[in-house]
């Protein structure tokens, strides 16, 4: 019963150990090729547990469950059921539906698929509280009155540090009437306590939902004490080998597009090494260096997109803008030798537009992204623009960010590019710059 409990909420509510085990689901083995959908994917889910899902279909794993679908190429559909003692009993084994979106590694009331993310419990405050803690051990913390879910690891390693000043919640819940974790950061931002630790992808969400600002801390596993840091795969049942590989696959080849979809819930992630994966802050001008670095999740004024939506927006009309710089000529090229450049390579349908991502760019350049997208969208500034170039390529958010200044008013961003065009299974063909009808040169800068 006990460790049934830790895992019901995956770590979520926040699962006491990794240790759990539990007894064999008690089925006769399937064959070997069972387990894969060919018409519909059914899905496990919470009707009421934001961030994770709900029967709006608003949680990531609602969001994710749809890139496995439509990767399947099958409908999508939940079977509800309140996680907490019962959840995988009355889903997944009565065999209600084929897929539970978290579970923790090691957890035996289902088979894990391989990892799709990292996270870590996280300590949270108000900005203007006085805090300033980056770890417990922090002496600003000394007195504080301090909120924790009842029997989850930090419990036990705040009495390591002499935070004795607790807050508790509630573990096991019905997710109908209550969200515990929820309340212990809506708590901390009220100021009925003055600070909170929660599982991560909790913390983040909330927090940034919050009327005032909020810290968020995430926090390194200690030597010696109960782990923070837990990886997240998905739950199948275990006589399904073809299925768990499919998965494991899934997770390899859009690993992209889940990563953009859990920075948008601010999912605090952690690297393999444990270290905490930073998150990049949007800035409020253009990025003028260093264009091929981590970008942020997001943009203000325009939606972020992966290939899913990318591939429907194109069948509707979409313009695709691809804005990758022209490749600069070789090092030590003699200056009389003649160059060609190799093939651009792009998303079916795609115009490119190359050297109009530069924080500053000429005026040259500025002019052929402008009329370009005037010629591209025949002057209808509503018609949705798609701008992508590469993973990690400031060139892309600064053309979609320029579109949005310049007045376009349903901007997509599709940072995964045409990296991520071809991870979901897509092909890229060869295109050509867009004729510039103004100057004949909008190549003049090349990528640093």
């Amino acid at each position: 019963m006990t460790r049934q409990r830790s895992f019901s909420r995956r770590v979520l509510y926040l699962a006491v150990a990794l240790c759990a085990a539990a007894a064999s689901i008690g089925r006769p083995a399937a064959s070997a090729t069972e387990g894969i959908p060919t018409e519909v994917l059914r899905v496990c889910a919470d009707a009421s547990l934001l961030p994770f899902s709900n029967d709006r279909r608003e949680g990531f794993e609602n969001r994710i469950a749809q890139l496995i679908a439509d990767d399947l190429k099958v409908p999508l559909t939940f079977t509800w059921w309140p996680q907490t003692i019962g959840f995988v009993r009355n889903t997944l084994r009565t065999r209600q539906c084929d897929l539970v979106m978290g579970t923790a590694v090691g957890e035996e009331l289902m088979q894990n698929t391989n990892p799709y993310y990292r996270s870590t419990y996280a300590l949270i405050y108000r900005k203007d509280s006085g805090i300033t803690a980056k770890t417990l051990a922090d002496p600003s913390l000394q007195g504080a009155r301090i909120g924790v879910v009842a029997r989850t690891p930090p419990s036990a390693v705040m009495l390591r540090h002499g935070l004795i000043n607790m807050e508790p919640y509630q573990l096991d819940t019905d997710t109908r009437a209550h969200h515990p974790a929820q309340q212990a950061v809506e708590d901390v931002a009220a100021a009925r306590t003055d600070a909170a630790i929660v599982w991560g992808p909790i913390a983040g969400y909330f927090a940034a939902r919050q009327q005032v600002p909020m810290a968020v801390v995430p926090l390194m596993d200690e030597p010696g004490a109960s782990p923070f840091q837990y990886m997240i795969s998905m739950g199948i049942r275990p006589d399904e080998p073809d299925w768990r590989h499919w998965l494991n696959d899934f997770i390899d080849r859009r690993q992209g597009d889940i990563d953009r979809i859990l920075a948008e819930y601010h999912v605090p992630l952690v690297n393999a090494d444990g270290t905490i994966r930073a998150e990049v802050a949007e800035p409020d001008g253009y990025r003028m260096a260093d264009y091929r670095s981590p970008t942020p999740p997001g943009l203000r004024g325009a939606e972020t997109v992966g290939a899913t939506e990318v591939e429907r927006l194109a069948k509707a009309g979409a313009v695709l803008v691809d804005v990758l710089p022209t490749p600069p000529k070789p090092v030590g090229l003699a200056a009389d030798s003649r160059w060609v450049p190799p093939p651009h390579r792009s998303l079916p349908g795609a115009h490119w537009l190359p050297n109009v991502g530069y924080g500053a760019p000429s005026d040259e350049q500025e002019a052929y992204f402008r009329t370009g997208l005037e010629t591209l969208t025949a002057g209808d500034r509503k018609r949705p623009l798609v701008l992508f170039c590469q993973p990690d390529c400031w060139m892309s958010w600064n053309a979609a960010k320029r579109a949005v200044a310049l007045g376009y008013q349903s901007v997509k961003w599709f940072p995964d590019g045409t990296e991520g065009w071809t991870a979901a299974g897509h092909e890229l063909v060869t295109v050509e710059p867009e004729p510039n009808p103004v100057f004949s040169n909008p190549a003049s800068k090349v990528a640093n």
